[in-house]
């Protein structure tokens, strides 16, 4: 809800963000927790569809990364982050791709991801962003 959209995009989009049952048998998810079991923040994951990678290259797609907002700043994204790139060298792949929200973009860019080149303006999100990780 801390995205800078109107509060009517807001209310509309965010069951859409919402993960189901069938959503946890497909991805791979990680939560951060605070002293006293509280979850503040969360990342899940996917393989990420050849297309939308860097031609030649296996990647994990980042499906989701969320810190309570009241709780960012501290290191907790970045963490979860961390368990992806970790979970993706696990499976040997090249890269991490995430398709990131626009508020959102230069929290990645900070963290070293590199924009992707916008192929096809009908088929590629816009923010795609590939963090290549070393064999």
């Amino acid at each position: 809800m801390t995205w800078a959209l109107p509060e009517r995009v807001k209310r509309l989009s965010l069951p859409s963000y919402r993960y189901s049952e069938h959503d946890l048998e497909m991805l791979e998810l990680v939560v951060a927790e605070e002293a006293g079991a509280s979850i503040v923040g969360v990342a899940a994951w996917e393989q990420a569809s050849p297309g939308d990678v860097p031609p030649g290259q296996i990647g994990l797609l980042l499906h989701g990364l969320y810190v309570d907002p009241v709780r960012q700043h501290r290191g907790i994204g970045s963490g979860l982050l961390d368990a992806a790139v970790r979970a993706a060298r696990a499976r040997g792949l090249n890269g991490l791709l995430v398709k990131a929200q626009a508020d959102a973009e230069a929290f990645f860019l900070k963290l070293g991801l590199e924009k992707l080149p916008v192929r096809n303006s009908r088929r590629d999100y816009a923010r795609r962003l590939w963090l290549a990780l070393a064999p």
